[in-house]
């Protein structure tokens, strides 16, 4: 794959809030000649705030260097405090886009609505959560459902080598037998580090919801993950915690997984058809098992005072705009997931579509 990131791998390193701003360029030229006619035409001002999902991150701002270098008196700013907590600032009226790596939840629409903050719910691109280990981790290669609910499911507390969790497979096993992938146990007798995502993350709730939620559900259990690890929102932090383990384990999203190949390996994942290894194709087509989409979040109720905010989300659907979500690394929608997602903007069509 082909994925132009230098730019904003550096920036993700610095800082969770970034600000894309590019200096108005309309002085002299140096030989008294007035600046270009098209830079003093429809030229915007003013400002977007953009907050959310660290995995849709990218995304927004790879849009948004592109757009600021065709308005560079428009100030965009891009964070990525994790899913949950940029729809708690987006429904209180805080930003102007959220980005999601989930769809957004019905108490979180509640509030949105209480707040008179209506938006449109627009699919951006296709993720698949990768399952992460260190490059030196070469005991473990392919990782089933129940497996990873033996290793961080709400059950797995308390386990501190891969081996602790050899008993509660077994018994997952006898319950179910290969309904959620065939066992890989016995795991080896190694440290079990375990670097993933927080509860703020869209990431974490996908993580749930797809590989541990029935599981859970079968065992009386909670649908969680154990509370025991080294939780954050920043993907480059959960990249380091992998990478600093030999025998590590968490996950990511793809495109993150992917820029780190060299410290970090994508493990195969058996949903219950087999190990399947996360790729572009096999996201697309949804083999890989983890598969989800991703979404921005743009305010309908702030379009009324921000022109550029309306521009900007329409340079989001433009062909330029997804052309984004390949240069970083996602999984493009297919041609009709696209129409739909740019009927739902131009209609502007209020709420929640995706269930």
């Amino acid at each position: 794959m082909n994925v132009n990131r230098k730019w904003w791998r550096s920036m993700l390193g610095i800082s969770m809030v970034l600000v894309l701003v590019v200096a108005a360029c309309q002085s002299d030229t140096g030989d008294g000649s007035e600046p270009a006619e098209e830079s003093m035409g429809d030229a915007l001002t003013g400002s977007i705030f953009v907050s959310g999902s660290s995995t849709v991150e990218p995304i927004s701002l790879a849009n948004a260097e592109k757009f600021s270098a065709e308005h560079p008196d428009l100030q965009i700013s891009v964070e990525g405090p994790g899913t949950s907590d940029g729809f708690a600032i987006f429904c209180d009226g805080g930003s102007d886009i959220s980005d999601a790596s989930r769809s957004v939840k019905q108490e979180e629409v509640d509030t949105c609505g209480e707040n008179g903050v209506e938006f449109v719910e627009l699919e951006v691109a296709i993720d698949g959560l990768s399952v992460i280990t260190s490059v030196n981790n070469s005991a473990v290669e392919c990782l089933s459902f129940l497996d990873l609910y033996a290793l961080l499911g709400p059950e797995s507390q308390g386990f501190t080598s891969w081996s602790d969790a050899n008993d509660l497979a077994a018994e997952l096993e006898a319950a179910f037998g290969d309904e959620f992938g065939a066992s890989n146990a016995p795991y080896p007798d190694a440290p079990l580090d375990v670097t993933a995502p927080g509860e703020e993350s869209g990431t974490f709730d996908s993580f749930i919801e797809i590989v541990l939620e029935s599981i859970a559900d079968e065992r009386g259990q909670d649908a969680t993950t154990r509370p025991d690890y080294q939780a954050s929102a920043d993907d480059n932090v959960i990249i380091e915690g992998i990478s600093g383990s030999d025998t590590s384990l968490g996950w990511v999203g793809f495109a993150f997984a992917s820029e780190n190949s060299g410290s970090v390996t994508a493990l195969a994942v058996d949903g219950g058809d087999g190990c399947v290894t996360p790729d572009s194709q096999t996201i697309s087509d949804g083999s890989y098992p983890i598969a989800r989409s991703l979404w921005i979040y743009p305010s309908l109720t702030a379009l009324e005072g921000n022109t550029a905010l309306e521009a900007f989300v329409d340079f989001y659907m433009s062909d330029e705009g997804f052309a984004s979500v390949s240069e970083v690394g996602y999984v493009d929608l297919p041609a009709e997931r696209i129409e739909a997602t740019r009927a739902a903007w131009d209609e502007r069509r209020p709420g929640k579509f995706s269930d």
